[in-house]
């Protein structure tokens, strides 16, 4: 299939414009051409009528039938045009008086009585056989003795017929001059007014992944072009901001899988350096698999994060009964909470929509954060809170202080608040990652918030922390909050 070439906008609009003017020209030439024509038709019948009354007047005051016999060169010297129609004649009798040079029919009208003034009204038109309109008009008069006379009189309309046509020229002429003449200074003037247009699109091809920093100028900018630009603008620093964050997300991790393959490659490479007892080959694989497991589960989580980033098909929404789902998270977490002396406590009522297994996974993922983080011998609490559009999910632990600054990057990828902690630990940094984009996909929203222990009345006597002032191992009161929406799919994860 024959691909079809694009138009240029400017030279598209530039045509447009011209044929609107044009049909505009046509238009106004058109209404110019039938007033002309119209007033031409008044002006001859102004003229027939008042040459009739003349004739009448005349004929009534001064002449007799014999005059009329012996002189009709008189009466063909005053006809105005050449090609006029003048016809004196008795009624039922042969002409007296036959002025037609171009042997025209006289049409049957019926001749406006004697003593009846004569108007426009009476004059009828019709077309000659050479296609020229001819105006007519019959009117009945007397003379001196007393005879009575039909006085019929046309006017061929050649002259006018004549300046019609060159106005209708002249105005076919003039629509073109104006299509042209339009045409080419529309396209001039549209290329002149598209040049900051042009200027945009020279700006924005000079944008690469290399220089995703450089913006479009707003300064010189047409106001029409301006909220465009914004837009455009707008736009590029969303780009750069997820460029930078695949860049950053592409350096974690392979940082992330530069660690256990290492491990894997050093195992493997002291395990043949020379021969091993059964038992060692045993230690070696056992330890490869752990690291082989660390890797599996990096992967899997990078791959639920990148379908929730895409999302094409609807959660699988239930009311799940809030007390339920923290006692199961609970009893699932037990153990290795009892492991660093932590104690987990719930309290809950009511229940939320939510797809039940995103639900459980990103509690889930709180609670093994809490318990990773939180400073032994200390308690991790569930908790909820109903609202009229809302049901907001809790989770608190005391670990270590973190600073305002950096709580908005604890839903990163790959980002750890503590990394000493993180280190000994087979935390990929991506749980919390997955709890947002979790949130997300159900409209909702997760955040967190720190309170100093110093400022956390519950701690200071408790033994839930230390907050002696000595050292950096302040501890705070910190809080996951998940919201969920009344309503499956809410606006409240795009009001965050």
């Amino acid at each position: 299939m024959r691909r079809k070439r694009s138009r240029s906008l400017t030279l598209r609009t530039a045509l447009l414009f011209a044929l609107l003017a044009a049909v505009v020209v046509s238009v106004v030439g058109l209404y110019l051409y039938m007033s002309m024509e119209a007033n031409m038709i008044a002006r001859s019948d102004v003229g027939l009528v008042g040459r009739v009354d003349r004739y009448r007047s005349l004929m009534q005051q001064t002449l007799r039938l014999d005059d009329i016999r012996a002189r009709p060169q008189l009466f063909e010297n005053m006809l105005g045009n050449e090609q006029d129609i003048l016809v004196f004649r008795q009624p039922g009798q042969a002409p007296l008086v036959n002025v037609n040079p171009g042997k025209l029919a006289l049409p049957d009208l019926a001749p406006v009585p004697l003593r009846e003034d004569l108007t426009t009204a009476a004059v009828h038109g019709q077309q000659s056989a050479l296609d020229v309109p001819v105006r007519w008009v019959a009117a009945m008069t007397g003379t001196a003795d007393g005879a009575a006379l039909e006085v019929i009189a046309g006017h061929v309309m050649l002259g006018e017929t004549r300046m019609l046509r060159q106005y209708r020229a002249q105005i076919a002429l003039s629509v073109l001059v104006a299509f042209l003449s339009i045409a080419v200074l529309g396209y001039v003037a549209l290329r002149r007014g598209l040049r900051p247009l042009r200027n945009l699109a020279a700006q924005a091809a000079g944008i690469t992944p290399g220089s995703l920093d450089r913006r479009l100028s707003i300064r010189d900018t047409p106001h029409e072009l301006r909220e465009v630009t914004a837009s455009f603008n707008e736009m590029l620093d969303r780009l750069a901001d997820g460029y930078e964050r695949l860049a950053q997300f592409s350096a974690d991790l392979a940082h992330e899988i530069r660690t256990p393959i290492g491990a894997l490659l050093g195992n493997c490479q002291v395990a043949l350096c020379q021969r091993r007892s059964p038992q060692e080959y045993e230690v070696v694989l056992a330890s490869s698999v752990e690291e082989l497991e660390r890797i599996a589960r990096l992967v899997e989580n990078i791959l639920f994060l990148a379908r929730a980033d895409n999302a094409q098909s609807a959660l699988d929404y239930a009311p799940l009964d809030l007390s339920v789902e923290f006692e199961r998270i609970t009893e699932y977490f037990e153990g290795l909470a009892e492991e660093r002396g932590i104690r987990l406590a719930s309290r809950a009522q009511g229940s939320v929509q939510a797809d039940p297994i995103l639900f459980r996974r990103a509690l889930g993922n709180l609670v093994a954060n809490a318990v990773r983080y939180a400073d032994a011998d200390s308690v991790v609490t569930l908790s909820a809170q109903e609202g009229p559009d809302f049901v907001m999910v809790h989770v608190e632990n005391v670990g270590p202080y973190i600073e305002s600054e950096r709580l908005h990057k604890l839903f990163d990828r790959f980002y750890r608040a503590d990394v000493s902690r993180s280190a000994d630990s087979d935390a990929s940094g991506l749980g919390l990652s997955i709890v947002r984009a979790i949130m997300v996909l159900h409209g909702g929203s997760a955040t967190a918030e720190c309170v100093d222990g110093a400022e956390d009345g519950m701690l200071n006597g408790k033994g839930d922390g230390k907050v002696d002032g000595k050292g950096d191992d302040t501890s705070g009161r910190v809080r996951f909050t998940l919201t969920y929406p009344r309503e499956p799919g809410g606006l409240l994860g795009a009001r965050r």
